[in-house]
């Protein structure tokens, strides 16, 4: 500390002196409150707000309740018979989705549950108001959950220097040549008489 400084009052003029100043640099600045409710917060595109399920997507194979960290899924299934679409074929079965619900009083949004889906059943929407009285309210069942499905946005657009997707490679790329095997020989029979008259047509060379 400098000899001015342990001065009494020293300290106590500027520094009110230097807040003053700021304050009045800072009112005549315009304001960057956002009126919420009233106007709408600007959300960047890939928002995690809540999470949308697109049920006919979902085979209920129980792979994102196994790696949600929060166990906050539950997911209730049974089978159905399929019967054989052609005679003499064998009947399928399928996983019929009961129950799909998720608790966003447990959930940390983490996005593991999204990215785990093989299927894209659960999809990130903006939308945030969805806060409850009671916090027995924020368990959403299939019902709502596939209401929110309406909100989410179009996926963005893909880099044009990024390379290909797989599923499209595939099916544009050129078929492969199949190699026929070549057909074997079949073995011949050399008899005594032909050995003889290979001998005959052999030119002899002598030294």
């Amino acid at each position: 500390m400098t000899e001015d400084a342990k001065k009494p009052g020293a300290i106590g003029i500027p520094g009110i002196l230097r807040g003053l100043a700021t304050t009045a640099r800072t009112m005549a600045k315009p304001t960057h409150t956002a009126e919420y409710p009233d106007a709408p917060p600007h959300l960047p595109p890939r928002s995690r707000g809540v999470i949308a399920l697109l049920e006919e997507n979902c085979t209920s194979c129980m792979l994102c309740a196994r790696e949600c960290p929060d166990w906050c899924i539950y997911i209730d299934s049974h089978k159905e018979t399929i019967p054989a679409t052609t005679p003499g074929g064998r009947e399928r079965q399928r996983n019929v989705l009961d129950r799909f619900a998720i608790d966003f009083s447990l959930c940390m949004y983490c996005g593991i549950c999204i990215e785990v889906c093989p299927f894209d059943a659960l999809h990130w929407s903006p939308e945030f108001e969805y806060a409850e009285l009671d916090i027995r309210d924020l368990l959403h069942e299939k019902d709502r959950l596939g209401q929110w499905m309406p909100t989410v946005p179009p996926p963005s657009a893909l880099d044009e220097h990024s390379a290909e997707p797989a599923e499209i490679a595939a099916t544009t790329r050129p078929g492969r040549l199949v190699r026929t095997p070549a057909a074997r020989l079949a073995p011949t029979r050399v008899t005594a008489a032909d050995d003889t008259s290979r001998q005959e047509q052999t030119p002899e060379t002598g030294e």
